[in-house]
């Protein structure tokens, strides 16, 4: 499940954030259709918790320059010397994406109004 969420969420396929976002929500409806007889709210869980860093982590890598990093921080709410500080950091796009400020600027929220949906969110939806 991991290996097809990597090839899902990789940047060298071609496709927009919204694309993406499309075929990361038919998978997830898709494996959960399947799956959803199955107690695995756990599993789905901590799945959840690692997409949406690997979300945060391709939008890290997008923003690409240090102003574009800084901009979007601003613009999502983020203070000026904060945005700046985790703008400049050196550290690994997926060190970086479990960072607090991301984790603020970037939270389950915004994610969701991105389009991306959640294995646990569509879980409780069919098993209603």
């Amino acid at each position: 499940m991991k290996a097809k969420i990597k090839e899902l969420t990789s940047r060298s396929n071609g496709m927009g954030n919204a694309e993406r976002a499309k075929k990361l929500s038919r998978y997830i409806m898709g494996w959960v259709n399947y799956f959803r007889i199955a107690d695995i709210k756990k599993l789905l869980k901590t799945t959840d918790e690692w997409m949406r860093r690997r979300i945060r982590m391709v939008f890290w890598k997008q923003w690409k320059r240090v102003k574009t990093k800084f901009e979007m921080l601003m613009s999502l709410g983020i203070q000026e010397q904060k945005a700046w500080e985790h703008a400049n950091t050196r550290k690994s796009y997926w060190r970086t994406s479990k960072s607090p400020i991301l984790s603020i600027s970037l939270g389950n929220n915004t994610i969701k109004g991105l389009g991306f949906i959640y294995f646990s969110d569509y879980y409780r939806q069919v098993n209603v």
